[in-house]
C-alpha cells in the first residue's frame, strides 16, 4: 500500500463477472483509492467549517437528513477520477446514485459519512470508499482530511495509516478477552429503536467505557487498536462497506446482530477481538430481525 495526501439510497448493488485480482492488481487499485480519497478530501474542506456552507435537508417533512455541496462535490471528484480510469467499475455512492458496470468491481462511496458532524464543525467525519467484487470487500478507506489523517486495509493483506505525509504505519485490531474489558462506541443510541436500544444497553453495562458520536472515526479506532467495537443501526451499504472492509483487514471482525455480512447496511456488529465479538453478538442476536 502506498498512501498520499495531495490531492442513494440503501439497495442492494448489483454485480456483473468474477474478477480474480493479482497483488499487482490490487496494489493499483489501492493507489487509485487515495487518489480518490485526495480528491475527494480536497473538495469537501473547501466547504468545511466556511460561512458559506449551507444545508438541505434530504429527508423533507419526514426528518432531518442533512447533504451540502460537499457531499455532492466531494463524490463526483470521486466518480470523475474512476470514469477516467476504471471506467467498467461499477459505481454505488451516497449523492449520485448508482451505475452496474461489467468489470465485477463496484465502488462503494460515502463522501462526507457523518454530515451532521461536517455542519457542526466537528472532525469526526470521514470520506469513504469501499471496492466490493460481488462476493466480498476488497479494500476499505477511512479518510479524515482536516487532520489528514488516513486509514486503509486490504483484505487479506493488512491495513495502515498515514498521517500529513508521515509515511505507513502498519495497524492492527488489539486483543480483548471480554466485554469487561472492552471499549464500545456508537454514534448516537438515539438511533437506535426501543428493542435494539435494550439490547444495546445490556452491552453498554458490561462494558469498561462507552463513547458516542465518533461516526465513522469510531471504526478506524477499532482497526487501530484504541477501541475494541462499534454496534450500529439502520446503515446503508455505503456506511459501512468501507469500516467493515478496513476493520477485518487490521485482524478483526465485523458482522450484523446475526452473525451475518454486514457490508450491505442494516444492523452492524465490528469487534477487534472475536471473543469480545461472540459475547456481544450473543446479547444482540436476541433482537428480533
Amino acid at each position: 500500500m502506498t498512501g498520499s495526501q495531495t490531492e442513494g439510497n440503501k439497495g442492494s448493488l448489483i454485480f456483473a463477472g468474477d474478477p480474480t485480482l493479482t497483488d499487482e492488481e490490487i496494489d493499483a487499485l489501492a493507489a487509485l483509492a487515495n487518489r480518490m480519497a485526495d480528491r475527494a478530501g480536497a473538495a469537501a474542506l473547501k466547504h468545511f467549517r466556511t460561512a458559506r456552507l449551507t444545508t438541505e435537508n434530504k429527508a423533507g417533512e419526514a426528518g432531518f437528513d442533512p447533504v451540502t455541496a460537499g457531499d455532492r462535490e466531494a463524490e463526483a471528484a470521486m466518480r470523475e477520477l474512476l470514469s477516467e480510469e476504471r471506467p467498467d467499475d461499477g459505481v454505488f455512492g451516497e449523492e449520485h446514485g448508482q451505475v452496474t458496470g461489467t468489470s465485477g468491481l463496484t465502488w462503494v462511496l460515502d463522501p462526507i459519512d457523518g454530515t451532521r458532524a461536517f455542519i457542526t464543525g466537528l472532525p469526526s467525519w470521514g470520506v469513504l470508499i469501499a471496492l466490493d467484487d460481488g462476493a466480498k470487500g476488497k479494500l476499505g478507506v477511512i479518510d479524515q482530511p482536516f487532520t489528514k489523517e488516513r486509514f486503509i486495509g486490504v483484505v487479506g493483506k493488512g491495513a495502515a495509516f498515514f498521517r500529513d505525509g508521515s509515511g505507513e504505519h502498519p495497524v492492527t485490531t488489539r486483543t480483548c478477552d471480554s466485554l469487561s474489558e472492552a471499549t464500545l462506541l456508537t454514534t448516537d443510541p438515539y438511533l437506535f429503536n426501543q428493542t435494539e436500544l435494550a439490547a444495546f444497553e445490556d452491552i453498554r453495562t458490561l462494558a469498561k467505557l462507552t463513547r458516542f458520536g465518533l461516526d465513522c472515526y469510531g471504526y478506524a479506532m477499532v482497526a487501530m487498536g484504541h477501541a475494541d467495537l462499534v454496534v450500529e443501526t439502520d446503515l446503508a451499504a455505503y456506511d459501512i462497506a468501507a469500516p467493515a472492509a478496513l476493520v477485518q483487514a487490521a485482524g478483526g471482525i465485523a458482522t450484523d446482530w446475526q452473525g451475518r455480512d454486514c457490508r450491505w447496511g442494516g444492523r452492524a456488529l465490528v469487534a477487534g477481538d472475536p471473543r469480545v465479538h461472540a459475547e456481544a453478538l450473543e446479547i444482540l442476536s436476541r433482537v428480533p430481525k
